[in-house]
């Protein structure tokens, strides 16, 4: 029979990473390739919340959002050596749709191929990168060296500019791009981190 919640369950705490985790895993977006505004989910409520109107035009090039119940900590930070620390947030993930998704608080199946090591004010922050499970254009994908280069240097460049305040140098550093065996890796330490953070959370 199937387990029915009877309330909403929070996206990170209440949502599992998927059976199939690490390969193909459960990511709840946050934001799509038309918003304007970041928007970010709160940690209190669990609902959307306005975090900041993009300064810039530049708009997220993929789907956006985390993988539940993982957490960027010490053993993230370990796979991140030119970094002094986990953000404290879950691992972020991009998902490559040919179908255009619209509309955030969605959740969907992806399979992750690689990833961007990001490090954002000193904190590792990782973006897994996957692909619209099944999806008819890009569904035979099975690794980030297959995409085309130009939606790389996209991620790159929104990662590395949307922070960006006017007269004040960025704080974000790229130090590389990796493979989905890399990325399956640091999804298992995100988890783990998780389990150590939140091991006596009630879900």
């Amino acid at each position: 029979m199937a387990n029915y919640f009877r309330w909403r369950p929070h996206p990170w705490h209440g949502l599992s990473p998927g059976p199939k985790a690490p390969s193909v895993v459960q990511a709840y977006i946050e934001m799509t390739p038309y918003d304007t505004v970041k928007y970010e989910i709160d940690k209190e409520t669990g609902y959307l919340r306005v975090d900041r109107p993009q300064r810039y035009s530049s708009q997220p090039p993929l789907l956006y959002g985390f993988i539940p119940q993982t957490y960027c900590g010490d053993k993230i930070q370990a796979l991140s050596p030119k970094s002094l620390r986990g953000d404290g947030d879950p691992i972020d993930i991009c998902v490559l749709s040919e179908s255009a998704i619209n509309r955030a608080e969605v959740l969907i199946n992806a399979r992750v191929i690689g990833g961007l090591r990001m490090i954002d004010d000193e904190e590792a922050d990782d973006k897994i990168i996957a692909i619209l499970e099944n999806d008819p254009v890009w569904g035979s994908t099975m690794d980030v060296s297959e995409l085309p280069e130009a939606i790389l240097e996209r991620l790159r460049h929104y990662f590395l500019t949307y922070k960006m305040k006017p007269g004040q140098p960025s704080t974000t550093i790229f130090d590389g791009t990796y493979g989905a065996q890399e990325a399956e890796r640091v999804i298992l330490a995100s988890m783990a981190d998780y389990d150590d953070k939140f091991s006596n959370l009630s879900t």
